[in-house]
């Protein structure tokens, strides 16, 4: 029996896009198999993307749509396609093209041959220095504090990957507010190769994740995952409640001696430095107490506006 394969975008200021992105696809299947479905979910950008998307799901009853109600981020999309998902392979996918779906029946070959998960591994990556370093930076800062080498994490796997349908119901499983795709299925276990694919130049328009963007996206995924912030935070203040000791020795002995005091400037640079640290301490712990309470109040992950052919 021919596999019946999903494919899942999230898709963002992608009007211009979609038709390419929908006729490459359906490209990719000709040789593959006719049973497939495709799974377009409007993240509701400022654009006319679901206009574009109801077009082509007019147009072909394999295409469907899925309209969230406001906008809920990426990986909260991706998680409403998977969840919608029919096949027992799932293909995700972003919008931009930049993942060539040509590369969706190496993904399900890879799959046949004993894969669970399918990642795919960027050659190189056609993004700005300023984006290619600050993954880098951010990679490598998270993996140490994730403490788990066997499943390290890298700038040039992303979200273009294929996984099977015990992954998908294994992965539905993970209620995190603050979730990101690629993390979860790494942290899932399940067997995975990596696939070494050309990562291609946009199509059209610049994505749309800026600086700041980036760092939020940093934060949530280095706060969610790990809770070695807060136990670095822990050293820091430990290593400080030490010098402070050893300081207020050296100010006794200076005292009981009657040398002359070396005068305030070292004083303030050390005062000011360790509130810095305390704040930042307390930073850190509120942003902890914040996903806390974003979790415990068990929210939808996303809410569904409206839908075509599903």
């Amino acid at each position: 029996m021919a596999p019946f394969i999903s494919v899942v975008s999230p898709v963002y200021m992608a009007e211009q896009i979609i038709p390419e992105l929908v006729k490459r696809i359906k490209e990719a299947f000709i040789d593959l198999t006719e049973n497939y479905e495709i799974i377009l979910v409007d993240d509701c950008g400022p654009d006319n993307s679901w206009a574009a998307i109801q077009e082509e799901c007019k147009k072909e009853k394999r295409v469907k749509g899925i309209k969230l109600s406001r906008n809920y981020g990426q990986h909260h999309a991706i998680t409403a396609g998977v969840e919608h998902a029919k096949g027992d392979y799932i293909v995700v996918m972003d919008c931009d093209l930049q993942d060539n779906p040509k590369y969706i029946k190496d993904l399900y070959d890879s799959a046949v041959a004993g894969a669970d998960i399918v990642f795919t591994y960027k050659e190189s990556r056609n993004h700005s220095f300023l984006k290619n370093l600050s993954a880098a930076i951010f990679y490598r800062f998270y993996n140490y504090l994730l403490d788990n080498k066997k499943n390290n994490f890298d700038k040039n796997v992303g979200a273009y990957s294929l996984i099977k349908r015990k992954v998908a119901n294994a992965f539905l499983q993970i209620k995190d507010q603050n979730r990101d795709y690629t993390f979860i299925l790494g942290l899932l276990g399940f067997n995975k190769v990596y696939l070494p694919i050309q990562h291609d130049k946009r199509y059209k328009g610049k994505s749309s994740y800026n600086v700041a963007k980036l760092l939020k996206h940093a934060i949530d995924g280095i706060t969610s995952q790990s809770d070695k912030l807060l136990r670095l935070s822990i050293s820091i203040g430990f290593i400080f409640f030490i010098s402070s000791v050893i300081w207020t020795m050296r100010v006794v002995y200076v005292y009981l001696t009657d040398k002359v005091p070396p005068g305030y400037a070292s004083l303030t640079i050390i005062e000011l430095l360790g509130t810095g640290l305390i704040l930042m301490s307390l930073g850190i712990t509120g942003i902890y107490i914040g996903k806390i309470f974003e979790q415990v109040k068990q929210r939808p992950l996303y809410i569904i506006d409206s839908t075509v052919n599903i």
